[in-house]
């Protein structure tokens, strides 16, 4: 019917043929969604991406040949990257970690349930982080766990060097977004409004060359260990 919006278009990348076939299923039943293509490693997916210039991603991260974190990394240095949301499993944090600090949008775990993944994939094409604060503390905690007392410097120091540049209401704002907080919330903690919550975080993404809001809370955390 005219006037009503293009279907969000989607990648599935996953080795597994059934899980490509049950997400498929899934997906095309609803009138809003669709999937332009499948991919079994990372470079069909590279592949897939450039020939159909989808909107969303869903990207296995275990892979043979070409995993997930590495056709990731080079999918989102494009003009116009897609938006990425990762399929894996709490034993990956350290791979997921690396996705979501290049720019991934977010990870569903392959046995959340079926209308979670749909809200999850709605969410991230819409440009928003899909990371609950329960998994938004599991990624952080990964974060910051044993890292050899090199590495942790290395990565306090750049950071820190990044948060320096930012003004007192923008690295307040910074704080709030690493605490999981959304707008509306910092607007109340900081007693400013919501729009200008939303400039100071326009202002984080410019000055700390940043995609989405994990990757602010990773730099955060990141300064703090």
């Amino acid at each position: 019917m005219d006037g009503e919006p293009e279907p969000v278009r989607i990648v599935i990348v996953d080795d597994e043929q059934l899980v490509r076939l049950a997400l498929r299923l899934v997906i095309d039943a609803e009138p809003d969604l669709t999937v332009v293509a499948e991919a079994a490693d990372g470079d069909a997916a590279l592949t897939a991406v450039e020939e159909q210039r989808p909107d969303v991603v869903l990207m296995d991260i275990r892979m043979p040949g070409r995993d997930g974190l590495s056709a990731t990394r080079e999918l989102l240095t494009r003009p116009v990257p897609p938006r990425v949301l990762m399929l894996t499993t709490f034993d990956s944090d350290d791979l997921v970690l690396g996705a979501l600090r290049a720019g991934a949008l977010g990870f569903v775990l392959k046995d959340t349930p079926p209308t979670r993944i749909l809200d999850a994939v709605r969410t991230v094409a819409g440009g928003n982080p899909v990371l609950s604060p329960a998994a938004t503390a599991r990624v952080i905690a990964a974060a910051t766990g044993p890292r050899s007392s090199e590495a942790r410097r290395s990565s306090r120091e750049a950071a820190r060097r990044q948060l320096s540049a930012l003004t007192e209401r923008e690295r307040d704002t910074a704080l709030a977004i690493a605490d999981g907080l959304g707008n509306s919330e910092i607007a109340e903690r900081l007693h400013i409004s919501v729009a200008t919550v939303k400039a100071h975080t326009g202002n984080l993404f410019t000055k700390l060359a940043v995609q989405n809001r994990v990757q602010i809370a990773l730099l955060v955390r990141d300064a703090e260990t």
